[in-house]
C-alpha cells in the first residue's frame, strides 16, 4: 500500500480520536454552564438546572410549596447553539409541556421562552449559590 495513503490514514484516525476525546469536555462544560440554583426574577421560586439528567427540578417555591420536586423542565438537551438548550417547560396555565428554549445570557442570568401559537413568553432567571432556608427568605 501507498506509504502516502498509510500515513495519511494514521492521521486522519489520530485526529478522529482527538476530536471524540475533547467533544465530551466541551458538552461538559456546557452542562456545567447550566447547572446548579436558580432564582425566578420576581417571584419566590427557585429551579435545580440538572442538564446532565436533562431536568430542572423545584426546589422551592413560597407561593406553592406543594410543588417542590416537580420537574419543571424536561427533555433538556443542548441545541448545538452556544448557551443554548431546548426542552419541554410546564406551563402551569395550560397545564402541560410545551417547546422551551433556555438561553444563558451570561454565566448568571438564564432566560427562559415558551412559544404557544403566535404568543411567545421569556422568564429570567438569575443564578445564586444556594436556596435559602424558609426562615431567611425575603
Amino acid at each position: 500500500m501507498n506509504p502516502i495513503i498509510v500515513t495519511t490514514r494514521k492521521v486522519m484516525k489520530a485526529i478522529g480520536i482527538t476530536l471524540m476525546l475533547c467533544l465530551p469536555v466541551e458538552f461538559a462544560q456546557a452542562e456545567d454552564a447550566l447547572a446548579g440554583f436558580w432564582q425566578h426574577e420576581s417571584n419566590p421560586v427557585w429551579l435545580a438546572m440538572q442538564p446532565n439528567e436533562g431536568v430542572a427540578i423545584m426546589v422551592r417555591n413560597d407561593d406553592r410549596p406543594d410543588r417542590v420536586g416537580f420537574k419543571v423542565v424536561t427533555d433538556l438537551v443542548e441545541t448545538g447553539k452556544a448557551n443554548q438548550w431546548s426542552g419541554q417547560v410546564f406551563a402551569a396555565q395550560l397545564g402541560e409541556y410545551r417547546d422551551a428554549t433556555i438561553t444563558l445570557k451570561n454565566e448568571n442570568r438564564m432566560a427562559l421562552t415558551v412559544k404557544v401559537g403566535f404568543v411567545r413568553r421569556t422568564v429570567e432567571w438569575q443564578r445564586v449559590d444556594a436556596v435559602p432556608d424558609g426562615s431567611t427568605a425575603e
